[in-house]
Parts: structure tokens; sequence; C-alpha cells
């Protein structure tokens, strides 16, 4: 059989794996039912396996009977703080958490995508390293998992690493989609208090208003972003929290921001964190007031090799057809952890589309949300991916 055939005929298993990784979802670097799911679904297959010492992640190497390179293929494994409220029988059983971005959905793949493979493993020209890791959502997961050695877990650098990503949205069910170049934005955090001298509101001339300049400050970071930055080499700043005074005729002490910043190039990136501190400071010092900033780096721009892409994009119209392979115009707005992976080893971040079958894409609850559902036809096919695209990147050698 094909492995696409062979995807297919384990495919309830798959989908069994799923549903009981989403009834239990856990949060952070912390996964250890997860994590034992994942262990069980890999025992008796010739794997090389390595826990995670300061999270629970789980490092499969399958050395292949042959000698050759090894190819890296990830799945994140954590859920968000979301109560669920799609009525799924499989839905979470834990209250204010649940798997609302598919990543039950990519660790069961992954886990199938082994099991295709080790029916390979006499034939296969060098090695696979399985990663599921831990804290995607904001932990750095794949930093942690980095630095404790996966990247050389098989004995030396990848040639390449793959990672898929469901959407509930935007992609109809089947429907894989990659581009080369930048895929996701960088994704940076901007905390910022400023400090005056509270009193009377009756008597503002003899106080340090904080509140004016805390506005002055949103208003003036939308007018850096159009202004300041080529719109072809876009960058984002969202203010999402503004705090300030108790009562209406207090002036307050102190009034807090905090905002989310994104961008797609490592020029712009460091740009945007040094003119919004000068931005801030300049601003606080016009109004005889004090700030205090931060602007601390998260996530780096998800950056897809242009050859690793075009051999996945290549790979994936060849096992389902040209239809169900298609190349984005634009990138994500969104920041992923895998591009970590990526700034190491040259690889492709590829997007499959789960929406269920009778849901407009445009309309459907995306990602994050505590209604997102997520076809499970799409899991025999997403494993199948992830072994095709060990297998022909192998035999292509380094």
């Amino acid at each position: 059989m094909t492995v696409r055939e062979e995807a297919a005929a384990i495919a309830g298993e798959i989908t069994e794996l799923r549903h009981a990784i989403h009834r239990e979802p856990e949060i952070g670097l912390d996964l250890p039912r997860t994590q034992q799911k994942v262990l069980a679904a890999l025992d008796g297959l010739p794997v090389e396996i390595t826990a995670g010492r300061s999270l629970t992640s789980v490092t499969a190497v399958l050395r292949g009977g042959r000698p050759g390179p090894a190819v890296l293929l990830r799945a994140d494994m954590d859920a968000l703080p979301v109560t669920e409220a799609t009525g799924a029988p499989f839905a979470s059983r834990v209250d204010g958490v649940m798997h609302a971005c598919g990543h039950d959905l990519h660790t069961a793949m992954l886990a199938g995508a082994a099991r295709l493979l080790a029916a390979r493993q006499s034939d296969l020209p060098g090695s696979v390293i399985f990663m599921f890791q831990p804290g995607e959502e904001g932990c750095g997961g794949a930093g942690v998992m980095i630095g404790e050695g996966v990247i050389g877990a098989a004995g030396g650098r990848p040639v390449a690493a793959y990672a898929l990503h469901v959407f509930s949205d935007m992609l109809g069910s089947g429907v894989f989609a990659m581009r080369p170049g930048p895929a996701m934005a960088a994704s940076d955090a901007i905390s910022i208090t400023v400090r005056g001298r509270g009193g009377h509101a009756s008597v503002p001339h003899r106080n340090l208003d904080p509140v004016p300049a805390a506005c002055e400050m949103v208003t003036a970071l939308q007018t850096l972003v159009t202004r300041r930055f080529d719109v072809f080499d876009p960058v984002v700043i969202t203010v999402g929290s503004f705090h300030a005074g108790t009562a209406r005729n207090v002036i307050p002490d102190e009034a807090r921001i905090e905002a989310t910043a994104r961008s797609y190039s490592p020029g712009s990136r460091k740009r945007l964190r040094d003119e919004t501190l000068r931005l801030v400071h300049g601003i606080a010092h016009a109004h005889g007031l004090t700030a205090d900033a931060q602007y601390t780096e998260g996530y780096p721009v998800t950056v897809n090799d242009p050859a690793e892409t075009a051999f996945a994009a290549a790979t994936t119209a060849d096992l389902f057809g040209p239809a169900r392979a298609e190349t984005p115009e634009q990138p994500l707005t969104g920041a992923e952890d895998f591009s970590f992976v990526l700034s190491q080893v040259p690889g492709a971040f590829i997007m499959l589309g789960a929406c269920p079958p009778g849901t407009d894409p445009l309309t459907a609850p995306s990602n994050h949300s505590a209604s997102a559902l997520f076809d499970d036809s799409v899991l025999a096919d997403g494993a199948a991916l992830y072994a095709e695209l060990a297998l022909r990147r192998l035999a292509a050698g380094i």
C-alpha cells in the first residue's frame, strides 16, 4: 500500500488519539497526561525516546536501515485557557481549558506518521526526529526543546524541518497552504508605566497628570506605524490594555499601557523596538513626567526556506492533487514558535484547512475560539504528508 492508503487504514486510531487528547487538555510546558498518551502511541515502535528535563516533551528518533541525513517533524501539544462551547461528544472535561487551536490534531497526526515511517524503517535512508512539543502558546516550548538538544537528537543537524498547523477557518477542509519567505509575524510585547503625581481633579495644575500623556502615547504609536515604517515591510502595534485611576475626581499617580507589536523582518523588528522606546520617553519628558517602558521580544518571524517550501508544495500536489496545494499571497499576522526551529534548520511551516464540511471558512469560528471545530477527516492526510515529506526529503539526500 502507499503511504496515503496506509494512513487511511489507521485513520480510526489516529482519530481516537486526537479525541483522547482533546478530552484532557493541558496548558503550558507541563503536560503529563498528554505526554503519556504520546508515549503510549509510540510504544512498540523502533524509536529512541527522550523525555524533556524541564518540560514534558517527547523526542523520538527513528533511525533508518540505510545511512543518510536527518529530517525533523514537529507537532505542538498544548491547549488554551478557553472554556469549550462546541458541544462535541469528545469535548474537554477540564474546566476552562480547551484544544481551541488544533494542537491535538497535530499530535495525533505526528504519532500516526511515526507508525507509517516505522513500517518503512529498513528502507529509510537516514533518520527522522519526531518533536512533540509543549508550550507553543506563549511559553516558547520550541526554544526550550532546542536548548535541551532536539535539533541534534539524531546525531547531526537535520537537513530540513516541517510542521503542520490546522485551521478551523480560512481554508477549506483538506487544503494545504504554504508560502516561501515570511509566513507568520514576529510577536513582541510592549509594557509602559507613565508616572506622574496624583491629586485632586479640580486642580490639575498642582499635579502631574499621567493620563493625557498616556493617551497621547497610544495615538502616537499608531502614527509611528504609518509614518516611520515602509508599508511594504509592515508592522502592527495594538494597544490591548490601558489602566489608570480609581475615581472620576482623582488624578492618578500612574497610567499603564500593554500592547503587542508585530513585524515581518529583523530590521523592522529592531527599529520598532528602538522607535517605540524613543517615542514613549520623549512624550513623557515633554509632559514633565517619567516613563518605564519595556519592549520584550517574543517569537521571531516564521520564515519558510524557499527551496524547502517548493519541495513541500510539490510533494503535496503530487500526493493530493494541485487543487489542494495553495500558495497564500500574504503571510499571517499571528506568531508561531516553530520559528525558533526554522531559524536553525531550513524548512517549511504548512497550513492545513480543517473547517468542518458544510461550514463556510470565511465565517467559521477561528482558532482560539471557544466554538472552534476541526474536521477529523484531515487527520489521515496530515499524517500521510508528514511521512511523505520525510521519505522524499531523505531520499533526496543533503
